[in-house]
C-alpha cells in the first residue's frame, strides 16, 4: 500500500520541479539578515512563503516584537495539514540568512539567483530555502492527492535562527504552541547522500575577548600598550592549551573533538602609524559532550586573567548553548528511518555535529528532534548552492514521514 502511496507522491513532486526552482529563487533574492548582521529581518520573505501556502488547511503568524526590524517585528509562520491524529509531526526551518562574507569571492550575485547545471546559487539557497521549499511542495502534493495523513504535517518556518533564535524557536517555545508528544524534524544539516540522520549537536560557546592597553604613536611602542600585539598572542597561546586540555574523542562527531576557532575581529585603528589601545576579537568554540560549556569558559577566563601583564582583558559571552542528544530509538528517528527506506532504499545511519540548529532548542525543552537533509555543505560559503535533485527528492521524504508507515 505505501509503496503505491509513495510512487504517486513521487510522481506529484516531480511536477514541481520547475516551480521549485523559481521558488528558492525568489528566496533567495528576497534579503532577510537579522538587525544584528545589518538587515531588516525577515517580514518580506514571510509574505512571500505565505502566498505558497494557500492549499494548507491553517495558516499562522507568530510575529515577535522588535524595533530594529522592518515592521517592528520578526515573524514566525506556522502551516498546518490536517491528519487522523492530533499528534503533529513538525518540520522546522528558517527565514534568516547569513550576510554574504566577502563578495569578490562569489562567482556571481550572492543575492540574485543563478540556476545552472541543476544548481541553483546564492545566500540561502541550501541555508536554509532548500528546507522551506521542499516541506512546502511535499505538504502541496499531500493536499491536491488527497492523502489522509496518520499526524498532522505542521511547518515552522522561524526568524532568527542565525543569531540566536531569540525571535524565532525561542518565542515560539514562549507561546506553548508545541506539544509533549510532538516530533520534529529539522532539515538544515545533511550529508550529500541523505544516508545520515543527526542525532547531537556540540556545544556551542561563543566568547568575546576584549584587551585593552594604551594607545600612541607607532613609533614611540615605548610609551604605549598594543592591545592588537597582546590579542594575537594570547590568541595563539589560548588555542594551543584549548586544545591541549580539552583533546578527548567521540566519533559520533566529524571532526570527532572540540573545536576553538578565533574567527571575527572588530576594527580598531583607522591609520597604519597608531597603535591600538584597544582590540576585539571573538571565539567560536564547538564543545563535545563530553565536557562542558561552563567549564571550557572558566578555563579560558582563567588562562586570559592569569596573563594580564598590564593589559585590562575582559571575557563576555554572546552564546552558549548546549542540549541532550535525541536518543537513537526514538520514534522521530525511527520514522524517519523508515521514510529513507521506503523513497530510497538507504538504511540511514546517525551521527553529531558541530553546527548549531533549532533542534537544540527542542531538545532542551524535552522534544524528540532529528536533524536530516540532503545537502553537499555548502551554507555559509561563498558560491553557496542547493541542488535542485536534492529539493525534489527531501520532498519525497518528507511527503512520507506523517503518512501511517
Amino acid at each position: 500500500m505505501i509503496k503505491e502511496v509513495f510512487n504517486d507522491i513521487s510522481k506529484e513532486i516531480e511536477r514541481y520541479r520547475e516551480e521549485s526552482i523559481k521558488m528558492l529563487s525568489n528566496l533567495i533574492e528576497i534579503k532577510a539578515l537579522s538587525p544584528e548582521n545589518g538587515g531588516k529581518g525577515e517580514l518580506k520573505k514571510a509574505k512571500y512563503i505565505e502566498s505558497l501556502l494557500d492549499n494548507f488547511d491553517e495558516v499562522e503568524r507568530y510575529d515577535a516584537e522588535d524595533k530594529r526590524a522592518e515592521g517592528g517585528v520578526r515573524p514566525n509562520i506556522i502551516a498546518k495539514i490536517r491528519g487522523k491524529r492530533k499528534r503533529r509531526l513538525w518540520i522546522v526551518s528558517h527565514m534568516d540568512v547569513v550576510p554574504e562574507g566577502d563578495v569578490s569571492l562569489w562567482d556571481t550575485s550572492p543575492f540574485k539567483a543563478v540556476y545552472k547545471n541543476g544548481k541553483v546559487f546564492g545566500r540561502g539557497a541550501e541555508d536554509n530555502g532548500q528546507a522551506i521549499v521542499s516541506s512546502i511542495l511535499a505538504g502541496r502534493a499531500l493536499m491536491n492527492l488527497g492523502i489522509e495523513l496518520e499526524y498532522t504535517l505542521s511547518l515552522a518556518i522561524v526568524s532568527d535562527e542565525e543569531t540566536g533564535s531569540r525571535y524565532g524557536i525561542k518565542y515560539l517555545l514562549e507561546q506553548n504552541i508545541f506539544r509533549k508528544n510532538d516530533l520534529f524534524l529539522v532539515p538544515d544539516a545533511g550529508f550529500p547522500k541523505g544516508d545520515l540522520i543527526e542525532i547531537a549537536e556540540k556545544g556551542v560557546l561563543w566568547l568575546k575577548i576584549e584587551v585593552r592597553g594604551k594607545q600612541g604613536h607607532a613609533s614611540r611602542p615605548d610609551l604605549s600598550k598594543n592591545a592588537n600585539r597582546k590579542a594575537m598572542e594570547l590568541l595563539v597561546n589560548l588555542d594551543k592549551e584549548l586544545h591541549k586540555r580539552f583533546n578527548k574523542k567521540n566519533d559520533l562527531f566529524t571532526p570527532p573533538y572540540s573545536t576553538f576557532e578565533p574567527t571575527k575581529r572588530e576594527k580598531n585603528v583607522d591609520n597604519i602609524n597608531t597603535i591600538p589601545g584597544n582590540d576585539i576579537s571573538y571565539i567560536d568554540c564547538r564543545i563535545i559532550p563530553e565536557y562542558r560549556n561552563q567549564e571550557v569558559y572558566e578555563f579560558i577566563r582563567e588562562f586570559c586573567e592569569s596573563r594580564k601583564d598590564g593589559f585590562d582583558i575582559k571575557i563576555s559571552i554572546v552564546q552558549d548553548e548546549s542540549s541532550p542528544s535525541t536518543k537513537i530509538d526514538s520514534e522521530i528517528v525511527q520514522r524517519l528511518k523508515r521514510a529513507i527506506r521506503i523513497t530510497r532504499g538507504v538504511d540511514a545511519g546517525i551521527c553529531g555535529i558541530g553546527g548549531n540548529t533549532c533542534a537544540s532548542f527542542f531538545r532542551k525543552a524535552g522534544f524528540e528532534t532529528a536533524v536530516w537533509a540532503t545537502i553537499d555543505g555548502k551554507a555559509h560559503e561563498a558560491n553557496e548552492y542547493a541542488k535542485i535533485d536534492n529539493v525534489i527528492e527531501d520532498a519525497k521524504v518528507l511527503a512520507v514521514l506523517p503518512l501511517e508507515i
